[in-house]
């Protein structure tokens, strides 16, 4: 076997295996989730969510809101498949597309999801990074659909942590793991393109700062 085909049988064992993981490591995971009442708070807003995780922590976030119907926009790039499958399998929609694919038709397939009320959620610096650089599509989602962001991550004591672009972590089985949200960020319906700007760089910090707690708390 070569290794393009090896890579072809690795790919279909995750397009049918990854949502069962995910399911293992959070039955067996001992979880506490921090900062809950931001979430009550965006519920009771009666605005639609946009849930933003980093893509190298999407693991927990994808359980805990697992079963729910949120709309995750998903690359068409090949992991996206498996994370489109898995995430389907998991009782999330999805929406296929990327800033580097597909991208103009996944952004009017989103807003169009938000300006009817419903939960959706964006990888911002998906699909290939750089790592925990949000692009300004999720700021231009949030404002033209009046949306609330709500950042969410995690980390976990035992932390397994892949040697990819986006240091993708999981945990091991048994492991205490910490679910964080972000308070909620409303933002203006009118703004220039110096305001978005800014408006994206503040997103960003906030959701770096909500990432060095979380490992902070877990002891990273």
């Amino acid at each position: 076997m070569n290794k393009k085909q090896l890579k072809k049988v690795v790919q279909y064992i995750a397009l049918k295996t990854a949502w069962l993981l995910i399911l293992l490591l959070g039955k067996t995971a001992r979880i506490t989730v921090k900062n809950g009442r931001f979430l009550r708070q965006a519920y009771a807003s009666k605005a639609p969510i946009l849930f933003l995780a980093w893509h190298g922590r999407m693991l927990l976030p994808v359980y805990i809101h697992r079963g729910q119907r949120v709309v995750a926009m998903v690359s068409e790039h090949t992991d996206g498949e498996i994370i489109a499958q898995t995430v389907t399998r998991l009782g999330f929609r999805t929406v296929r597309g990327s800033s580097t694919r597909g991208g103009r038709k996944a952004f009017r397939d989103m807003l169009h999801h938000l300006r009817r009320g419903e939960h959706c959620t964006i990888l911002p610096d998906g699909p290939q990074g750089p790592a925990l650089e949000i692009k300004s599509g999720a700021i231009l989602l949030a404002q033209l659909s009046g949306a609330v962001i709500l950042p969410i991550t995690f980390a976990a004591e035992k932390a397994i942590t892949i040697q990819s672009w986006d240091r993708f972590t999981l945990w091991r089985p048994f492991s205490r793991v910490l679910l964080i949200y972000g308070e909620p960020i409303k933002l203006p319906r009118k703004m220039g393109q110096q305001e978005v700007e800014e408006k994206r760089t503040m997103v960003e910090q906030k959701m770096r700062k909500l990432l060095a707690d979380v490992d902070e708390m877990v002891g990273k």
